[in-house]
């Protein structure tokens, strides 16, 4: 899996980026904005054991965000099963250096739309914690709607806090 783009790469992750994942990934304010199977603090063999992870799956649905050669973020959708078997949510992560870019914006658009055309769906959705703005921007920039506040929904770092509801339809 391979996608170009005018800022950053999509690939599938190789064994060889869990250093430069975990140099990233490594970062309480990535952490606070993700679900908490998502470790911190973030260790070379936390990117090895997630990269050992994707790889053996018999789809491939999360990939690298790679700056150069050097995987700098992830994006995955998870695909639904039964009565939402046309549904997928979508959650990403970029290493700070590289936030403020337009990189997120890119990737997102790209995924998303190889995400409806290779799996056939009809919804891709996104949970952003109501702390997690710039994640709210570029959802929007994406054209992803905001459905609504699931209110009290989640607990990250001791706090009972609200998600987002986003949503793209096809």
């Amino acid at each position: 899996m391979l996608f170009i783009g005018k800022k950053s790469t999509i690939r599938s992750f190789r064994e060889s980026d869990a250093d430069s994942i975990a140099r990233y990934a490594n970062n309480r304010k990535i952490w606070l904005n993700l679900r908490d199977a998502f470790p911190h603090p973030y260790t070379v063999q936390d990117g090895s054991d997630f990269i050992e992870m994707v790889s053996t799956r018999k789809i491939e649905t999360t990939f690298a965000i790679s700056i150069g050669d050097a995987a700098v973020g992830s994006i995955g959708f998870g695909l639904h099963s039964d009565v939402e078997r046309k549904t997928a949510e979508i959650g990403y992560w970029l290493g700070e250096p590289f936030w403020n870019r337009g990189i997120m914006t890119e990737v997102l658009r790209t995924i998303t739309e190889y995400a409806f055309d290779t799996h056939q769906l009809t919804r891709i959705f996104a949970l952003p914690f109501e702390w997690n703005h710039p994640s709210m921007r570029v959802l929007e920039k994406t054209g992803y709607t905001l459905e609504g506040r699931m209110k009290k929904s989640a607990i990250k770092d001791n706090k009972i806090i609200d998600q987002m509801l986003y949503a793209k339809t096809r």
